[in-house]
């Protein structure tokens, strides 16, 4: 079964960057979507930013020109570079893998990792 575990998070002021990890138990490099999406407190989960296979990014409008999607094969590794942290951006930060493989569709969550970000 594949796992995720993110890391990077933490307690940063606001202006700060934070450079989030999420490093799979198996090979990305036919991974279809991976995504990073966010939980805000009192607030639904939201898609953070988006990358496809093919290079494709998606990314939501209030971190577009801060944030980065990044991937690195090799490490089976998704980064998120987050720069000109601003307290919204605080919350849990989750990484997605879709997958398909054998006939089915599958969803791959991580748990998580926390960011704080003060005023």
């Amino acid at each position: 079964q594949v796992q995720l575990v993110e890391s990077g998070g933490g307690l940063v002021q606001a202006g700060g960057s934070l450079n989030l990890s999420c490093a799979a138990s198996t090979s990305i490099s036919s991974i279809e979507v991976m995504v990073w999406y966010r939980r805000a407190p009192g607030k639904q989960r939201e898609l953070v930013a988006r990358f496809t296979l093919g290079g494709s990014t998606k990314y939501a409008d209030s971190v577009k020109g801060r944030f980065t999607i990044s991937t690195r094969n090799t490490e089976n590794t998704v980064y998120l570079q987050m720069n000109s942290l601003k307290p919204e951006d605080t919350g849990v930060y989750l990484c997605h893998l879709g997958h398909f493989a054998r006939g089915r569709w599958y969803d791959i969550w991580g748990h998580g990792t926390q960011v704080t970000v003060s005023s």
